[in-house]
């Protein structure tokens, strides 16, 4: 592990040397991870990219890219584009990232089950903002906005999430 890692631990995740509340998927941490279960998934997963809403916050690292009007998650294990950034209009199942409420004015990508998913092994892990203390994910990590904004401002590309087996 190097300082640059973020590591979860079963009351925070520790970056840094500092430590940051979160919340973690409804069905907890899991060695089998598959799509909709809800869980966490244990492992070492490399932060591949940086997502924000230009339209509600400055753009929070300089590798960051803008989510735009119409662009969605692929969360169709049947179709080719499963676990991928797609467009609208788009007639398979996926997640908005332009969403109403602010969950993903911020967010940064990992590669669970990327760049060649897996059919149901489970689509984006994502780290994003919290709908509140301690209210559970559908599998992603989730912070305090400014927290998750003090995170990113000092991970790289290079940065891993380490989630120990349960």
């Amino acid at each position: 592990m190097t300082p640059a890692d973020l590591v979860l631990t079963p009351t925070h995740l520790r970056f840094m040397g500092r430590k940051f509340p979160c919340s973690i998927g409804r069905g907890g941490i899991s060695a089998k991870k598959r799509e909709g279960d809800g869980a966490t998934p244990a492992g070492i997963h490399r932060i591949t990219g940086c997502l924000y809403r230009p339209d509600r916050i400055a753009p929070p690292c300089g590798w960051a890219v803008p989510i735009r009007p119409g662009d969605l998650w692929s969360d169709d294990p049947g179709h080719a584009d499963y676990n991928l950034m797609v467009r609208a209009p788009y007639p398979h199942s996926h997640e908005k990232l332009r969403r109403a409420d602010r969950l993903y004015d911020l967010v940064l990508l990992s590669d669970w089950n990327w760049p060649f998913a897996q059919s149901g092994a489970g689509s984006a892990i994502f780290l994003h903002r919290w709908r509140k203390p301690g209210h559970p994910t559908e599998g992603c990590v989730a912070f305090r906005p400014d927290h998750l904004a003090w995170i990113t401002a000092r991970i790289t590309p290079g940065s891993r999430l380490i989630v120990p087996q349960p």
